[in-house]
């Protein structure tokens, strides 16, 4: 399946052209968000928070919140940003994003670049009026001394512009990061993001983990989400295990996401599923490239999904028709 610009989309490397849809989103954002909005289809409550529809988008995209309104005018129910972290970094090196066109997938070790929390809360403080859910997504600065201290700085600064903060310790781009899912880490990670959030507006936290977390990993964080007063969990980022693959790229290092995460995805639902007993609201992301895939994890047990690689290769309008299948 191809769309309108992909054929010159892909004639660019990847990032240059994830650089490029960004400034397109960003124009659309000012001039035809107006006409587009979130599809008012199958909407749900969670956490408290009304989504229009059930359809979000992941975090990665739109690392900067720079191009918000004309991803809401997608037809988003929700927007995730980011991830941000307290202080701006470059990220890993270039070469860091590679299209698996023949496995409809992606590889990257992008690193949590951008521009820094404070940048991005900048942009978003200006929007006016939303037209979906906003979700913020913090992470810790690669050579931080206190990686607690960080995921609990940015969702102090984050609660005042958020709909829900999604805690992200799932990345597998920043060494050591991953250990953070393992408790007793994780307890004292998710305590000190319970107390950040406190105050006048007590925002929902969301939980993201990886699907490589083997049946005690995931339940010891479906555990301490459960304890620390955690709104919902994520399932799950970019994997590190490789499927068979056909790509040249195959073998690049990083996180992989796209159709070949799939199988693996709708077994953590699973998994988690069984584990959270209800206890606990699910979130399913991972190879989900249109309406079919969507109700099977509905149909699983998820309350939402979210969305990104997919669209690079179907194109934004698969957003609507997953909505409206719907």
């Amino acid at each position: 399946m191809t769309y309108p610009l992909q054929s010159l989309l892909f004639r660019l490397d990847a990032e240059t052209a994830h650089r490029a849809t960004i400034a397109a989103l960003r124009g659309w954002g000012a001039i035809g968000a107006p006409l587009g909005r979130a599809v008012e289809r199958a909407g749900v409550t969670l956490a408290g928070l009304h989504f229009p529809n059930r359809i979000g988008l992941a975090a990665g995209l739109d690392k900067n919140a720079e191009a918000v309104p004309g991803l809401f005018a997608l037809g988003f129910g929700a927007v995730e940003v980011g991830t941000l972290t307290p202080r701006p970094q470059p990220g890993n090196p270039r070469p860091r994003l590679f299209r698996l066109v023949e496995d409809q997938a992606v590889i990257n070790r992008m690193g949590f670049n951008n521009d820094g929390i404070d940048a991005a809360l900048a942009r978003i403080a200006k929007l006016g009026a939303r037209r979906g859910v906003l979700g913020i997504n913090v992470g810790a600065n690669k050579d931080s001394d206190d990686r607690v201290a960080d995921y609990a700085l940015g969702v102090g600064k984050a609660a005042a512009h958020a709909d829900y903060i999604t805690i992200n310790v799932s990345s597998p781009n920043t060494p050591g990061l991953r250990d953070l899912q393992s408790r007793p880490a994780l307890d004292e990670l998710l305590a000190a993001s319970d107390a950040a959030r406190q105050g006048a507006k007590r925002v929902p936290l969301f939980l993201k983990v990886a699907p490589d977390l083997d049946r005690a990993g995931m339940e010891g964080a479906i555990q301490a989400a459960i304890d620390h007063h955690i709104d919902a969990l994520i399932v799950s980022n970019t994997t590190i295990s490789r499927p068979a693959l056909h790509s040249p790229h195959r073998n690049e290092t990083g996180g992989l996401s796209g159709a070949p995460l799939r199988d693996l995805a709708r077994a953590k639902l699973a998994e988690a599923v069984a584990i959270a007993a209800g206890a606990l609201p699910l979130i399913s992301a991972g190879g989900i490239d249109g309406p079919e895939e969507a109700r099977r994890r509905f149909d699983a047990g998820a309350v939402l999904v979210q969305v990104y690689s997919a669209l690079v290769y179907q194109g934004p309008a698969m957003v609507r028709a997953i909505a409206k299948a719907l």
